[in-house]
Parts: structure tokens; sequence; C-alpha cells
């Protein structure tokens, strides 16, 4: 006597219908469906297959993309759907988008998925640019005090705004020649060269486009026989380091402006720092 056996087909998840069946039937079955049926396992893999590039393309691992899809497929939105797949498909775009933008902006997919968090650029840090963020951000940038400017009115009776004048430009810079020959260079040479840098300077306008200017000036350096070392030193004592983050400290300010809004040159022979750099600078005879 021969029994015959039916074989039952498998289920086809891969069209809208069959994934609908497959879903309606792994509800009814109640918990634990999921984990133990292996037509389950086969529709996560056939999902990480199907969401591969998708993943890739926000930056994510496909099984990251298989996790959102596996989140949807257990919704009743899913299961009554007209069309299962392009509920499921639509869900898992979204995911991926807010996993990708809360990587980008440190913070949970919960929030990334929220227009309030959503609308900000990514964290950045300040070494991922070529150039340093300090070079063109408007908010790192600080211009020079106008040392001819002066309050009137009742802020200026207070005190109130930037500090009055007390030195004209002709007395800052014999100061400053001075305060160069107290540190054993050259009399002629610093002369020269704080002459010719408050020349620049007049006509650059600011002490960041004046410096860009006169450290490639080899033609000053001939003139007044100097290696690069001394010229450099010249250059940063007086106008200040360069960069705007220094801007409001006293390395960044210059003798000159240090001069001009009123310190005196006692007080600069007391900056140890501004003090070494010019006495280890100072030029010997011959340029060296």
């Amino acid at each position: 006597m021969r029994t015959r056996t039916t074989l039952q087909e498998p289920e086809d998840f891969t069209s809208g219908e069959g994934l609908r069946a497959l879903l309606n039937r792994l509800h009814e079955a109640g918990p634990g469906a999921w984990q133990h049926d292996p037509v389950a396992a086969d529709l996560m893999v056939y999902a990480a297959q199907k969401y591969d590039l998708l993943a890739r393309k926000h930056g994510l691992d496909p099984w990251e993309a298989a996790s959102a899809a596996f989140d949807v497929m257990r919704t009743k939105a899913a299961r009554t759907a007209d069309d299962p797949w392009g509920v499921v498909t639509h869900a898992v775009r979204i995911t991926c988008i807010a996993e990708e933008r809360g990587q980008g902006l440190l913070c949970s997919v919960h929030q990334a998925r929220r227009p309030n968090f959503s609308v900000f650029h990514d964290a950045e840090r300040l070494s991922d640019r070529e150039n340093p963020l300090t070079d063109y951000h408007a908010s790192f940038q600080v211009t020079d005090p106008d040392p001819t400017d002066t309050d009137t009115g009742a802020d200026a009776d207070a005190g109130v705004g930037p500090p009055a004048v007390r030195m004209s430009a002709h007395a800052a810079m014999d100061d400053a020649i001075a305060l160069f020959v107290a540190l054993e260079w050259p009399p002629h040479v610093a002369r020269a060269g704080v002459e010719h840098i408050c020349q620049a300077l007049a006509r650059a306008g600011n002490r960041q486009s004046a410096y860009e200017l006169l450290r490639r000036d080899k033609h000053a350096r001939a003139l007044l026989d100097v290696n690069r070392t001394a010229w450099s030193a010249l250059l940063r004592a007086l106008l200040g380091h360069p960069n705007p983050a220094y801007a409001a400290t006293a390395s960044g300010r210059g003798i000159l402006l240090r001069l001009l809004i009123g310190e005196s040159r006692e007080a600069l022979l007391r900056d140890d720092d501004l003090v070494l750099m010019i006495s280890l600078a100072a030029p010997k005879p011959g340029g060296r």
C-alpha cells in the first residue's frame, strides 16, 4: 500500500501577496514565531540582500537595514498595506537617513528624525578641514582697533568704549626703536627696520596684510643686512602673531599696538617672552 504525501510549497515572500501572507501567519502564530520559524530567517536574509545598496549608500551595514525592515514588518501597517514591500522599503529608507544623520549630528536616531535637530549640519572637528576654521570663519576674525578713534559724549565720560590714544604714532615708533636698541640691536638696523615696517603698515591698512607682504620682502632684508630669523622676529615683535586666534593676546597685538593703547616701554621689557625673542634674534655684524 502506497501513501501519498503532499509537499507544501515554500512561501514566496518576494512578492507583495506572499509577504502579506507570511506576515499574517507569523502574527497569528504569536510570540516566538519570528525566532523559530525557518521561513522568517530566510526572509531576513533576503531583506539584508535587498537593502544592501541602500544601507551602504548611507554608510550602514546591510543588517542594520534588515533590522529596520524587521521592525516595520511586525506592524499592522505592513500586514494590511496594498503594497507591503513598498511600505517596508519606505520605512527602511527613512531609518537609514535618520541613522546617518544621527551619526553625523552625534545624537540619537530618534532626535535625528525631528526637524528641529536634522536642520543642523554634521558635527565637525577643527582638524577635519584642510584650512583651519580660524582662518576664514567670521566668528574667529578680530579687527584691529582704530588708534585714532576716540569716544565722545556720555560713554567717554563714563569711561566706556575703546581705550583712548595715549601716544602718537611717531612716539610709538621711537619707543619701539629704543626698545630694540636696548635689547642689543644695532641702532641703524632697528631704526631702518621699524620705519620700513611702519610705512608698509600705513599702506596696507591692517597688520595681517602688512605682515603677509613684509614676510616675503627679500629686498628689505637685503637693505637691512639681516637674516631670516632676525627679520621674522622683527615682524612678529612689531606687528604681533599673524594668527587671528592670538589677536586679543599680548603676543597677537605686537609692540606698536601695545604702545598705542597705553602700555609703557618698561611694561614691554617685563614681557619675558617678547624680550627673549628680540634678544635672541638680534643681528650680528655681517647679517648673521
